[in-house]
């Protein structure tokens, strides 16, 4: 099994984690998969490309590398569900439509998923915790921007078309409150995309795990809308779209520094 994540450590406050672009398979999971889940469809497609910019601004970035559909690396060990609503768990047995995952009779049993825990969720988790308190032991502070995207319209997780830019904060537990008030602001130079704070997604188990204002760390998970950079059928990156998307980001993340820098600097 190969390592499940990329970690480049940048010269920033920043740690820009990405739980969910991976393609890669375990051998076991490879081979259950249904011939429509062989596609990765639910993926987050793109996501490392989309934030190229703000790994060379200075961010340090963790990316993963296997697919949500062999684990979930935004959920918590124990499973225990983030949401009342629909939803997928640590071990993904549905798309996100609710179709089955695996052919009958062949999802992965009780020890595969305690050798996938093992080696791959954990680590993850371990990079990620050693990332920000590296950051935070040099700068005093640290920024958690947990970078996500899903399709646009998913009838069975939300009603109608998603808001092309989803701020969670856990309700507000995992950053502080002007943090996301001077983001929303942020986007109001961009009123061609539309937004919402701690709208369906709120931050899965990173924000809300790793989030400690209190600390000193500040969470926020953003969800993009995939039609915002990409073709969402063919899942075809878009120059044209993400050159427009990018510079929102861009002010989005220096937007978070800034206000870190005013507020958190020792």
């Amino acid at each position: 099994m190969t390592n499940g994540f990329e970690l480049h450590q940048g010269r920033l406050p920043l740690l820009v984690s990405m739980p969910h672009p991976g393609t890669q398979l375990t051998p076991e999971i490879a081979r259950a998969l249904t011939a429509r889940a062989q596609r990765l469809e639910d993926t987050d497609w793109h996501i490392p490309l989309l934030y190229q910019p703000i790994r060379e601004l200075g961010a340090s970035v963790l990316s993963a590398r296997y697919s949500r559909y062999v684990v979930d690396l935004n959920r918590p060990a124990d499973d225990k569900p983030l949401y009342s609503t629909a939803t997928t768990g640590l071990f993904p047995g549905t798309f996100f439509d609710g179709e089955p995952l695996f052919e009958a009779g062949k999802a992965p049993d009780d020890t595969t998923k305690a050798t996938i825990l093992h080696n791959i969720w954990q680590p993850y988790h371990q990079a990620l915790a050693q990332e920000l308190a590296r950051l935070r032991d040099t700068f005093g502070y640290v920024l958690l921007w947990d970078a996500h995207s899903i399709k646009s319209v998913v009838p069975r997780l939300f009603e109608g078309k998603l808001p092309d830019l989803n701020f969670g904060t856990a309700d507000g537990a995992s950053c502080a409150p002007e943090l996301s008030r001077a983001l929303l602001d942020c986007c109001d130079a961009f009123s061609h995309y539309s937004k919402v704070l701690n709208g369906r997604f709120k931050g899965g188990y990173i924000t809300r795990h790793y989030g400690a204002p209190q600390q000193n760390i500040h969470a926020v998970q953003l969800e993009v809308a995939q039609c915002c950079y990409m073709d969402e059928m063919s899942f075809a990156f878009s120059e044209e779209k993400s050159e427009h998307f990018r510079a929102l980001l861009s002010a989005l993340i220096n937007t978070a520094l800034a206000w870190c820098d005013q507020n958190l600097s020792r």
